[in-house]
């Protein structure tokens, strides 16, 4: 056996070796490469899984918004109808009691809530205001009240208050005013004719 036949052995064995352990090495490679396509197809599947589920709740939450949004604008619409009902509610009691100042029953008005509201101010004397057209209607009440009742120490003041009609009765000191005019009648009624009027615009008895 020759040396050239014997080192071409040889270098074919190791060649042989080489090849394998190349090959074994790039099985190896290849098997990590698949390994980590799988679980970067994984991670790819779950992110995009996440995203859609995001998406989802965005919209969601965009199509809550709009929907609140337009119960909103209904209900801002609902408020402004009812308050321009109630003003022009308002706006017709104060015609209506404007045109009612000469008639028996609003003396007959008048005169309970002066002595009401001279009781409700105390004992002392008290100055009882009023608007300019029910100035003498409030002068002639109190002296007939006065007649009945000499305990009754009230004054008309002669400055007239900008009011329907009703009065405003102070202590002579100042310290205590009971706002008995029609127009804080009609403002403390405001709260009940909205909730009247909502009633109605919602159908409810």
């Amino acid at each position: 056996m020759s040396s050239n036949s014997a080192m071409e052995r040889t270098i074919n064995k190791v060649l042989s070796q080489k090849e394998a352990e190349l090959i074994s090495k790039m099985d190896a490679a290849y098997q990590e490469s698949l390994n980590n396509l799988t679980a970067s197809r994984g991670k790819l599947e779950a992110e995009r899984t996440r995203i859609i589920e995001s998406a989802k709740k965005q919209a969601e939450n965009l199509k809550r918004q709009i929907v609140g949004s337009g119960r909103l604008a209904v209900r801002n619409q609902e408020l402004l109808i009812i308050e321009n009902a109630v003003n022009n509610a308002f706006e017709e009691a104060r015609k209506k009691l404007t045109a009612s100042g000469n008639k028996e029953s609003y003396r007959t008005l008048m005169s309970s809530i002066i002595e009401g509201s001279v009781s409700s101010v105390g004992s002392g004397q008290v100055v009882i205001e009023c608007n300019k057209n029910d100035y003498d209607l409030v002068k002639k009440i109190v002296a007939d009240l006065q007649k009945k009742n000499p305990n009754v120490q009230a004054v008309v003041s002669d400055q007239p208050i900008d009011v329907l009609g009703g009065i405003r009765v102070k202590s002579a000191d100042g310290t205590m005013t009971y706002d008995n005019t029609l127009d804080s009648r009609i403002e403390r009624l405001k709260p009940l004719i909205r909730k009247n009027i909502a009633q109605m615009l919602r159908g409810e008895t």
